[in-house]
């Protein structure tokens, strides 16, 4: 059985934001004890909805996930570093990119990338019907 290859290191993008960073804890973890997947899902929605949130000014919700990239497992004590760019806003949507990197424990401010997304929230009323996105930034 031959290792897998090492990931490499990069840096974090400068054309991202820094939305989000985050330490996985042992209650995190699958049946493998690398961090569930699920756990690493639910957070990229959260950093994703920090960038559309100063666009819609008001409610929004998750409106589609449109890719999803495991490219390296996450382990219990890396730093998760989660970076966002909008690219592309709509009438009622926004469109986020995220990407996660990986402070390993033992090499901290060594970055790898384990994860990438995309997904689109809808800003939404009181009534959770599509509302228009205000044209100004708070």
């Amino acid at each position: 059985m031959t290792d897998a290859p090492t990931p490499a290191l990069v840096t974090l993008p400068s054309d991202h934001e820094l939305v989000l960073k985050v330490i996985p804890m042992p209650a995190d973890t699958n049946g493998n004890g690398d961090i569930f997947g699920g756990w690493v899902m639910a957070q990229v929605d959260l950093a994703g909805s920090v960038l559309p949130a100063r666009y819609t000014q008001g409610r929004m919700a998750t409106v589609a996930v449109n890719e999803f990239i495991f490219k390296h497992p996450v382990r219990v004590g890396d730093i998760l570093s989660f970076c966002a760019k909008v690219t592309r806003i709509g009438r009622t949507s926004i469109t986020v990119s995220v990407s996660v990197f990986a402070e390993r424990y033992r090499s901290q401010g060594s970055y790898i990338k384990v994860t990438e997304a995309t997904l689109t929230y809808v800003a939404i009323d009181d009534q959770g019907r599509p509302r228009e996105i205000p044209k100004t930034i708070a």
